[in-house]
């Protein structure tokens, strides 16, 4: 029995005894506007990528500093009151959809974060293996990395073949931190340039999108057991976390045995392990 074996049963013994809930591991801001600090909500927490403070190409400018040139605008739309008049010349009030472009905090320049910083974690120290394996997985891919200190999110985008992750002082062990840059490593396996297994246009809680989150937890199952990282608390929070997908599946043990076997093919592409699934989506490309 391998280790993707052996890691596959440990999860299933341990979804049979009942999991823990799956929480969050790390500490950070929900997307803000920098001028009214007001939260962004709705449909907005999915068009911005990242956690922190967001601002317009004018609030850059007021608040005295400028956007860095080559950066791209993230959109988030509103409603503004219109009025109009009838053949009455009855006036009513409606509700119009607008759009309008914004910038992260570090996407400016001359601009400092107004969010006090989170220094729960301070002694979060960086493991060097782990380090190491995501390192050569990143040059080898070409995928690219990206920190943003006080975001609350963590998250691959396809579109643009970024993995965004929280400094790793947010999260409440380094343990943790690896756990998750793994869980969004595993995704960024399958864009079209390596194992071709990501659908960009899955909606969430589609069935399409809870296989992929399966697969890139299993991923970061194997690959925390084989860089020697993995403790307890993680373990559990990441059954805790296929349980929840797998049960919307509404096929639990065979949806995680798909994973499992989806997740075997990612981790040995991430490690450089040719294959002949790999060569195969390799040559397809």
């Amino acid at each position: 029995m391998d280790i993707h074996e052996r890691i596959t049963e440990r999860i299933l013994a341990q979804l049979e005894k009942g999991v823990i809930p799956w929480r969050k591991t790390w500490h950070g801001s929900q997307p803000i506007n920098y001028v009214s600090r007001k939260s962004y909500r709705g449909v907005n927490l999915l068009l911005l990528p990242f956690g922190g403070e967001w601002l317009t190409f004018k609030q850059a400018k007021d608040a005295g500093g400028r956007v860095k040139k080559g950066e791209k605008a993230s959109m988030i739309v509103f409603y503004k009151m219109m009025e109009r008049e009838d053949e009455n010349g009855k006036k009513t009030t409606f509700p119009f959809l607008q759009y309008s472009n914004v910038f992260h905090v570090r996407q400016c320049e001359g601009i400092a974060s107004k969010l006090e910083p989170d220094n729960t974690s301070e002694n979060v120290a960086p493991i060097e293996k782990a380090d190491s394996m995501i390192a050569a997985y990143v040059n080898r891919s070409g995928v690219i990395m990206s920190h943003v200190d006080g975001s609350d999110r963590a998250c691959y985008q396809p579109s643009t073949d970024t993995i965004t992750l929280p400094v790793i002082g947010q999260f409440e062990s380094a343990e943790e931190y690896y756990s998750a840059a793994f869980h969004e490593c595993g995704h960024s396996t399958g864009h079209r340039t390596r194992l071709d297994r990501i659908t960009e246009t899955a909606a969430f809680g589609s069935q399409t999108y809870c296989r992929e989150e399966l697969v890139a937890e299993m991923f970061a199952c194997f690959i925390m057991n084989l860089a020697g990282v993995e403790i307890p608390a993680t373990f559990a929070n990441s059954t805790a976390y296929i349980a929840g997908w797998s049960k919307k599946l509404k096929e639990d043990v065979k949806a995680i045995l798909s994973a499992s076997s989806q997740a075997q093919k990612a981790s040995d592409f991430f490690l450089g392990i040719k294959t002949e699934d790999s060569k195969q989506s390799e040559n397809d490309h």
